[in-house]
């Protein structure tokens, strides 16, 4: 294999791999850092002895992530106010034409589903990434992480049983999330609270993430009244030199509201029989800068 093969074949497999490293570890950055940690590998592996470079290059990416996660939950660092992941940039178009898989794989980068997978161990996550988001083969995750398939199999069970009884429900057709979404927007631009209202589940939550490098809430807000009165407040207040733009982050349509051409926040909605059931706010300004072109 050649040089220019070899990063064809790289550039070919990059896309999943980035979907890999960023689904256990929720940062954009870190899951960038880590494949190009995998390029290198590769680089300077014996490629000749590779017979397939796409299980051989998630192997690699899988355990450089497994590495990283695993020093992050060590360091242990305290964290101010609600955690959400960094927001991350998914179009899935043409590559992934089947309606069901596009599903899963949106589903599994959800913000809802991350928070979840936060809670897991670092190999739970692997497991659960590897196995539930890319359909891979027990056997061959087991050899992916040097693990006995029975262990594997323990893991993946595990994890499953916990994203399931921990995982927010939500609807998942784009359309209608796009259309609230923007019935949103609408309302909390013009500080409407009674159309806020009419859009939110009584019991709706509001996670704003900002680190302390931004204001937003410190506690998750729940209730309609709370989550109406803070999104009219925030409106009353104002963005200076205010745009949004849509986008599609983690899986599903969200808003970036800019102030003065940079990035200010994100907000993306969780629906539920067409009711707003959850509210994301992204506010801190490291998580944004994946954002600013």
């Amino acid at each position: 294999m050649t040089a220019d093969t070899a990063t064809d074949v790289f550039e070919t497999h990059r896309p999943v791999l980035l979907g890999v490293a960023y689904r256990m570890l929720g940062r954009v950055a870190d899951a960038e850092d880590v494949v190009q940690d995998a390029w290198l590998r590769w680089s300077a592996a014996d490629r000749s002895e590779v017979r397939e470079p796409r299980a051989y290059l998630v192997r690699v990416t899988t355990r450089l992530a497994l590495d990283r996660l695993r020093r992050i939950k060590e360091r242990g660092e305290a964290y101010v106010g609600p955690w959400l992941p960094e927001p991350y940039v998914t179009h899935f178009g043409d590559t992934v034409p089947d309606t069901a898989e596009r599903a899963v794989l949106a589903d599994s980068v959800s913000l809802a589903v991350l928070v979840v997978l936060e809670s897991l161990s670092p190999l739970e996550r692997a497991v659960f990434v590897l196995r539930e988001a890319f359909g891979f083969p027990y056997a061959e995750i087991a050899a992916m992480l040097e693990r006995a398939e029975s262990a594997v199999r323990q893991l993946g069970a595990r994890a499953r049983k916990h994203v399931d009884e921990r995982r927010p429900r939500y609807d998942v057709d784009p359309a209608q999330r796009r259309e609230l979404t923007e019935r949103f927007l609408a309302a909390a631009t013009d500080g409407d609270f009674d159309g806020l209202m009419a859009l939110l589940a009584p019991d709706v939550r509001l996670v704003g993430d900002s680190g302390g490098r931004a204001k937003a809430p410190l506690r998750v807000l729940e209730s309609a009244d709370k989550v109406g009165r803070f999104v009219a407040g925030v409106a009353e207040t104002g963005v200076p030199d205010l745009s949004v733009r849509f986008l599609e982050l983690n899986g599903g349509p969200a808003v970036l509201v800019l102030s003065g051409g940079k990035p200010d926040s994100v907000f993306q909605l969780d629906v539920v029989d067409g009711l707003v059931q959850a509210v994301y706010i992204i506010r801190n300004p490291d998580k944004l800068r994946s954002l600013a072109a």
